[in-house]
Formats: structure tokens, C-alpha cells, sequence
């Protein structure tokens, strides 16, 4: 008797789905590929940072975090989609199963450190998204990029997605906040609390550019 996917879907919990996913040898081998690609972005990265600060005389970003997506996620992400439980749809449609995170002092070091990036020849721009110039409506600030870059294996070159996020010291601190905010459970008042996030998070704009101003100034005098 076949069984269907609906059927799959009430036989077994997500968390019980994740974990027969993660558990293919397919599954391993992409995600080992996705490790790899992550690597090579922050090689470039660093490499970035030790130009920068040389020509600059101070580095781009204060650090750099990175991250596989966790199997559960991954699921959860693909049954929202309607995207069959397949590596390969997997990877066609998950363009955010690696991610990079780049926190920079200032905010034109973000446009300076994710242009230079871009301008290398093996790394493509598959998507950009800029809601530092354009927040999102509760007040969240970052630069997003989905980069296509090459991995050398022993069977050849493959090309992976990478998502890479670049945020100001400030911007992060939000964005941190936030999302432990975000999943407390029945608050009253969850209307005041959004308006209030919005708030700290035009604030903190406001103290980028300030702090930027700053710098500026300093530089102007040297």
C-alpha cells in the first residue's frame, strides 16, 4: 500500500521527520558541501578585514558568526513552502541553510565591506536585500545577501548559496533583543511593546549615524 505524504505528515512529529531527514547519506553530504561554502566565504571575509584595516587603519567588522540551519527548521521551512522532503528541493528553494553574520562598527563600512566582497570574480550576487535603507516595519536594520560561491571537492567544483547579513554593533543588539522579545508567550499589551521596539530601533539608527559623524570628524583631523 503507498503511502502518502499527508499520511507521512500524521504518522510522525516534525522533530521525528527532521531526524529521519538529517539521518540520509544525501543529507549529510549537502550539508558537509553547505560547511564547506560557509568556509570559504569567511576565509574571504578575513581576508577583507586584514586589507581593510591596513588601507584604513581599522578593521570593517568587530565580528563574524556563522551557522548551518538546524534539520528541524529545514522541515518546518519546506512544509510551510509546500516543498517535497527532497535534498535536492532542499537546495533549489532553501537559499538560507548557510549563513554568515558580519557585525561592523558603522554602517558605511557595511556598504564597503559587502561591495568588495560581490566585486571578486568567483563570487556571484544571487539577492540582495537592503533594510537598512528600507527597515522592515518593526524596526529591523540589516543588509542581506544571497552570494553563489564555488567549493573545490575532489569530484569537482560545485556552486553553493550562502546568505551573509551584515549589522552595526547597534543593530544587532536589537535584533538580539528582539527576538527573545518576540517569543514570550500571552503579552497584553504585544501593540505597545511593537511600538516601543520600533522606537529603540529608530534611536539606535540615530546613534549609528551619530557615531559615524563622529568618526568622521576624528578622521577629518589626522
Amino acid at each position: 500500500m503507498e503511502i502518502k505524504d499527508t499520511d507521512i505528515n500524521e504518522m510522525h512529529s516534525l522533530e521525528d521527520m527532521a531526524r529521519e531527514f538529517s539521518e540520509r547519506d544525501d543529507f549529510i553530504k549537502l550539508m558537509t558541501f553547505y560547511r564547506c561554502a560557509i568556509m570559504q566565504v569567511v576565509t574571504k571575509l578575513n581576508v577583507l578585514n586584514e586589507e581593510f584595516s591596513l588601507q584604513y587603519d581599522r578593521n570593517p567588522f568587530e565580528q563574524i558568526e556563522h551557522r548551518l540551519k538546524k534539520p528541524v527548521s529545514i522541515v518546518e521551512k519546506m512544509q510551510r513552502r509546500g516543498v517535497p522532503l527532497d535534498v535536492d528541493a532542499m537546495e533549489a528553494d532553501l537559499y538560507d541553510i548557510a549563513g554568515i553574520r558580519v557585525v561592523c562598527s558603522f554602517v558605511e563600512d557595511i556598504y564597503k565591506l559587502s561591495d568588495l566582497l560581490i566585486q571578486q570574480d568567483d563570487i556571484l550576487l544571487v539577492m540582495r536585500k537592503d533594510y537598512i535603507e528600507n527597515p522592515k516595519p518593526n524596526g529591523y536594520r540589516s543588509l542581506h545577501m544571497i552570494v553563489d560561491v564555488p567549493i573545490f571537492l575532489s569530484e569537482g567544483k560545485r556552486h553553493m548559496k550562502v546568505e551573509v547579513q551584515f549589522r552595526t554593533i547597534a543593530m544587532d543588539f536589537w535584533a538580539s533583543v528582539e527576538h527573545k522579545l518576540r517569543y514570550k508567550k500571552h503579552i497584553k499589551s504585544s501593540e505597545e511593546v511593537s511600538m516601543r521596539l520600533e522606537k529603540c530601533a529608530d534611536i539606535l539608527s540615530g546613534l549609528d549615524k551619530e557615531m559615524e559623524s563622529i568618526r568622521k570628524k576624528i578622521d577629518s583631523e589626522n
